[in-house]
């Protein structure tokens, strides 16, 4: 059935739900893991009376969201191990998160994405929408959403 599973996680606690359940399905079929994480650009600067403001350097930025990336991964990376799965990480800074989804699932050659579900309902879901809703419209390989 699924020998590579691509699993995306920001690291909250809906996305903890979609990782359980990933480990599980990549044990029991025997298929390899990757886990994903897309940190956000670097925010824009903020301007004030011609003065540019920069909380920190993009370098730092880089280096503190890729520290806090691997983190993550890691939990993730050392639960799957522990259960026998073969488990890599991946990460990158993306403007778009499920536009760097998609292109890990085409890099790392999955062939079904595991995902959480994003948790919101009425008006704030039709607003801000759904990193897995978007991953939906465009994917052309299957999707398990975990709620």
């Amino acid at each position: 059935m699924y020998k590579h599973i691509l699993l995306p996680t920001d690291g909250s606690a809906l996305s903890e739900k979609a990782n359980v359940h990933a480990i599980a399905l990549a044990k029991a079929l025997n298929a390899r893991l990757t886990v994903f994480h897309a940190s956000p650009e670097y925010p824009t600067p903020i301007v004030a009376e011609g003065i540019v403001l920069e909380p920190i350097s993009i370098g730092e930025y880089e280096a503190r969201a890729t520290e806090q990336a691997q983190a993550i991964l890691d939990t993730v990376k050392h639960r799957a191990q522990a259960e026998g799965v073969t488990c890599e990480t991946l990460h990158t800074i993306a403007p778009i998160p499920w536009e760097a989804i998609l292109d890990a699932a085409r890099a790392v050659g999955a062939d079904v994405i595991a995902m959480a579900s994003h948790g919101r309902r009425g008006l704030s879901a039709l607003i801000l929408g759904s990193e897995t809703q978007r991953v939906l419209m465009h994917t052309d390989r299957p999707v398990l959403v975990v709620r």
